[in-house]
């Protein structure tokens, strides 16, 4: 697209079916090369990637090219495909249905870059659905509370598990 300059910095946050904790350690850094490698594939720029066991946070640099929930929609279905091809778990891997994405400005880059690096840290302390509603609270995004997570073993209601 001649003459188009945009700067759009997203953080997509989405999880495992079932949050359960199938990213091993030994096959994060495969899975994330992957990812970032759908990213570019599509004309995107990966800025950082991790996450724990049960789910990923990417902060991408988005040209206006594609739309956000096709490009999460390819980057999910490519990186279930390749976990599944790799055999790296019993039965069938999927990601849980939906995500969330974020926001951020220029000024903004060096803190979300550094806050997604250290997520192994900042589980230790916050558990991802508190994390989570944390994000949608703090960028106001309204939501309905069946739908944010789909748990395999939570049936509280996550009023009752807000920091």
């Amino acid at each position: 697209m001649a003459n188009t300059y945009t700067q759009i910095y997203i953080q997509v946050v989405f999880a495992v079916q079932g949050r359960q904790c199938l990213i091993q350690p030994e096959n994060k850094e495969e899975i994330y090369k992957y990812i970032t490698g759908i990213v570019t594939n599509q004309g995107q720029k990966m800025l950082q990637i991790n996450g724990v066991a049960d789910h990923v946070h990417l902060l991408i640099g988005l040209k206006p090219n594609i739309a956000l929930s096709d490009l999460v929609r390819d980057i999910k279905a490519g990186s279930s495909k390749f976990i599944n091809e790799n055999r790296w778990i019993r039965g069938k891997f999927h990601w849980q249905e939906g995500f969330g994405a974020f926001s951020y400005g220029h000024s903004q880059l060096d803190t979300i870059i550094q806050y997604i690096a250290n997520q192994e840290t900042h589980h230790l302390q916050k558990s991802f659905k508190n994390e989570y509603l944390a994000l949608l609270r703090k960028f106001d995004i309204a939501f309905e509370d069946k739908y944010v997570f789909d748990f395999i073993d939570d049936k509280s209601t996550i009023e009752n598990n807000v920091e």
